[in-house]
């Protein structure tokens, strides 16, 4: 008599829909990872090409921006910081959200990208709309939050990190 060992153990309590469940559970992350990618690499490319907005000041300028929210930003020291070259700080802002949204969008260093996402997300809401009243008006706070799942998650599908994550498992490049 022979004894062979089992790769597959049967879950009878799932029912006849957990294929469905654990694939839908699988792909949950995928339309997130598409809006923020997609929403980032947009705000991104529309603050570059807006003149008005990488000016220090004038209207739609991001240095009158922040000059309007100083008083009432959470931590007015961030504001004073981006005041003192706000030109400079539009750029990084709006590279910053390139580099996230290609990186999520991507799947390249997922979690990282996803963390640089929530960074931003939350220094605009400690800055220009932490006195949007009341609080859920306010989309930052909300894009922050849509950026923790990725933090914690990653991009484990159909990315550049499940790649080399594969080719690190099965030894090398071929």
């Amino acid at each position: 008599m022979t004894h062979s060992m089992r790769t597959e153990t049967p879950t009878p309590h799932l029912g006849r829909g957990a294929g469905r469940r654990e694939a839908a559970a699988r792909y949950a992350l995928l339309p997130l990872r598409l809006f923020l990618g997609i929403t980032f690499i947009y705000a991104g490319l529309d603050k570059l090409t807006d003149s008005a907005f990488m000016q220090a000041s004038g209207a739609g300028s991001l240095g009158d921006t922040m000059r309007s929210v100083r008083d009432s930003a959470a931590i007015p020291a961030l504001v004073d910081l981006a005041l003192k070259s706000p030109v400079g700080f539009g750029y990084a802002i709006a590279l910053g959200e390139l580099a996230v949204g290609i990186g999520v969008l991507l799947g390249f260093l997922g979690r990282l990208a996803a963390l640089g996402g929530a960074l931003i997300s939350l220094s605009l809401w400690l800055t220009v709309s932490w006195s949007t009243s009341p609080y859920y008006y306010g989309n930052d706070l909300i894009y922050l939050m849509a950026w923790l799942p990725l933090v914690l998650a990653g991009t484990p599908l159909f990315s550049i990190d499940a790649i080399l994550r594969r080719r690190r498992r099965d030894g090398g490049y071929r």
